[in-house]
């Protein structure tokens, strides 16, 4: 049962959404969460350790007994894993609806779903960080491939103020409130309006925009450090010029810049290419400033503006 689910026009994922509990349904995808033993599997029904999976008519409909203590950014590797890996389920779309229906369906306010997995998410990359060993090993998707590129950008970063191009759940521009003004930016609706409660609610101030990383309503020098961390895969090339000459519009002192390294780009990420260090430092050379590429966990493009 290999599918890759569709419709016409599926209505926009809601994270707060109210129906999510203790059935999250969007018109695409049904999500509902067990406690206890999972459900009898059925014959038309795919049965992983955290899953049960059947389509119907191009809907999704999963149950899931997922404990709460995983209910986190880590839920990104559990659906790798056993569900989009191996190709029972095909399409970012499809990923995104799900993983929202699985903390919506953890708890009857949506609010509260959402700063748990918040809350736990933090905790879990902070963990990640500050093993002994250093940041753990992970790829893209997991809180071990999250950790140890947030470490490096935050050695990177220079002065008081920064501004965070592709924010997605914003837990980059989460950790940095503390010491820094941060703005983040986003071109989802959803994602942005998320990180507005969110950051309300744990106490982090960070300012949002709901904007096109290359079109972003700020004014020159907007801030100290401007960083795109593993936003350039998602644009096709032309696209992400456009965004390295928006960051350097913004930034006063310092870019930063990092991607993936990938053989192939990876769809459920909603990946359209891969970038490879002579990627980078054509980016560098184009700019006619002073940068530094370099290899950490993926590439790094470092460009010094004064």
């Amino acid at each position: 049962m290999t599918v890759r689910t569709h419709q016409v026009c599926p209505a926009p994922i809601d994270p707060f959404d109210p129906q999510g509990h203790p059935v999250y349904s969007d018109g695409l995808v049904d999500v509902v969460r067990v406690v206890g033993r999972p459900p009898r599997r059925t014959l038309r029904s795919v049965r992983t350790a955290h899953f049960d999976i059947r389509v119907e008519d191009g809907r999704v409909h999963i149950t899931h007994w997922v404990p709460d203590e995983r209910i986190n950014s880590g839920l990104s590797e559990m659906l790798s894993h056993e569900v989009f890996g191996p190709g029972w389920l095909r399409g970012a779309d499809v990923f995104e609806r799900i993983m929202t229906g699985i903390v919506l369906t953890s708890r009857e306010d949506p609010l509260e779903a959402w700063e748990h997995f918040y809350r736990s998410s933090l905790r879990e990359i902070e963990a990640a960080m500050q093993r002994a060993d250093g940041p753990v090993e992970g790829t893209h998707g997991q809180i071990g491939g999250y950790a140890p590129v947030y470490a490096r950008a935050e050695e990177l970063l220079v002065g008081r103020s920064v501004v965070e191009l592709g924010s997605c759940f914003g837990f980059f521009s989460l950790r940095q409130a503390e010491t820094h003004e941060v703005t983040a930016v986003d071109v989802s609706v959803g994602s942005i309006r998320l990180l507005e409660r969110m950051s309300a609610r744990l106490g982090a101030p960070v300012e949002n925009l709901v904007a096109d990383a290359a079109h972003v309503a700020l004014t020159d020098d907007a801030a100290d450090t401007v960083v795109a961390l593993h936003l350039l895969e998602h644009l096709e090339a032309q696209h992400g010029r456009r965004v390295i000459a928006e960051a350097i519009r913004l930034a006063r002192r310092r870019v930063i810049i990092a991607v993936p390294f990938e053989d192939e780009p990876e769809e459920l990420w909603g990946h359209v290419r891969v970038l490879t260090m002579e990627d980078l430092r054509g980016y560098g050379r184009a700019t006619g400033l002073p940068f530094e590429v370099h290899e950490h966990h993926g590439g790094w493009l470092v460009l010094d503006i004064a």
